[in-house]
């Protein structure tokens, strides 16, 4: 039995800040922003914008949910919004999933989303009539002026997860690395992350050469093997290293097949930016969306999470796939978007930091049909739908 995923979803708030904008604001070099870490846009989340509302505005239009079969949600996030209830039972009751679907938050850094679809495909191989939502959502702040603003973002992507899958198939086996390092962490008691930049740089790179030369030998497979590797991107230029890593040595039709389809897996990345636990799953759509793959065509992912988890799986694309994805609707959902001047990016941005008082109200100006976040009332979150 083939176990991988069926469906896919994604959602992105409906502002962006251009970084040639950021750039001039910044005094930089545009090319610093637009070549040396490959970034072109960022989304940005104002206050109705949670990991919650995005998690569930991601899934809520996956193209055909059988609420009945679904058995499991898992909920990967590092944007959690409280220290004990889990996001996944804010989306479970937005989606009207049945009582008995087992919900869970899972967290390490960016990793948290793989984390999820390891464990929603080994319950699907266990419950073969069952099928399992696997949800990653972030919004990656740093704050206004520092060095990691520029690799900033909000978004989410959805999985379904079930037996005999209609876009990927996941196949056994994985490499996995752990290392207790501090490149990136966020305390309690902060709203924006701290991270050593070039140090975590220099992990990333690490973990993904052990993951996959470990992976090489576990499955006995070449770099030639592969139609397309793909990564987990907090910024583009930070995935190309990895993958001008992987096509080192190789002859020119593998580095030209692999570098190209590089450069389409990081087109969404590029325009809404780092969004942590779903990032490599962006760039999995990306891919998708933007190519044509033939059947069977074997991708390789690299999931990091700094801290430091990494690992290295891989999947194999199923026929007409393209017919469970909807391009033109990621294509609108992009464009929807309203660019933000840079003194009202940083007036949404820091507004954004903290909850509302208690009591207040929010009004979202996002289409009809999203869910956002509406305050709190007596301290309980309350979501609600366009």
């Amino acid at each position: 039995m083939q176990v991988g995923i069926d469906q896919i979803g994604f959602y992105t708030p409906n502002k962006y800040v251009d970084m040639v904008d950021l750039a001039h604001a910044r005094n930089e070099d545009v090319d610093k922003y637009l070549i040396g870490i490959g970034q072109s846009q960022m989304s940005v989340a104002d206050q109705t914008q949670d990991a919650v509302s995005m998690g569930i505005n991601a899934t809520q239009y996956l193209p055909q949910i059988d609420r009945e079969q679904v058995g499991l949600l898992i909920f990967g996030t590092e944007s959690g919004v409280d220290q004990s209830k889990s996001a996944s039972l804010f989306v479970k009751s937005a989606l009207n999933l049945a009582p008995e679907v087992r919900t869970f938050e899972v967290k390490e850094a960016c990793f948290g989303m793989t984390a999820g679809v390891m464990i929603a495909r080994d319950y699907v191989r266990l419950h073969p009539y069952h099928s399992a939502i696997v949800i990653g959502s972030d919004l990656a702040r740093y704050g206004i002026g520092t060095s990691g603003e520029v690799t900033q973002g909000a978004g989410s992507v959805s999985l379904l997860i079930k037996a005999n899958p209609r876009i990927l198939t996941l196949n056994d086996g994985h490499s996995a690395f752990s290392q207790d390092v501090n490149d990136f962490w966020r305390p309690n008691n902060s709203a924006t992350a701290l991270v050593d930049g070039k140090y975590s740089t220099q992990v990333y790179l690490d973990f993904f050469q052990r993951t996959f030369t470990d992976y090489q030998k576990l499955k006995k497979l070449q770099t030639s093997d592969f139609t397309a590797l793909i990564y987990h991107l907090p910024f583009t230029k930070m995935g190309l290293k990895a993958n001008r890593l992987a096509i080192a040595d190789q002859d020119e039709a593998t580095s030209e097949l692999l570098a190209t389809n590089f450069t389409t897996a990081a087109c969404y990345g590029r325009v809404v930016g780092n969004i942590y636990t779903a990032s490599l799953y962006l760039s999995l759509l990306s891919l998708l969306e933007n190519s044509i793959l033939p059947a069977d065509a074997l991708i390789g992912l690299f999931s990091y999470g700094s801290g430091a988890m990494g690992e290295f799986f891989s999947g194999k694309t199923v026929a007409n796939y393209e017919k469970m994805l909807n391009p033109s609707g990621t294509k609108k959902l992009l464009q929807r978007r309203q660019k933000l001047a840079i003194p009202e990016y940083e007036r949404i941005f820091t507004t954004a930091l903290s909850d509302p008082i208690d009591g207040t109200t929010l009004i979202s100006d996002e289409e009809a049909g999203y869910w956002y976040f509406a305050g709190t009332k007596n301290r309980i979150r309350q979501y609600r739908q366009k």
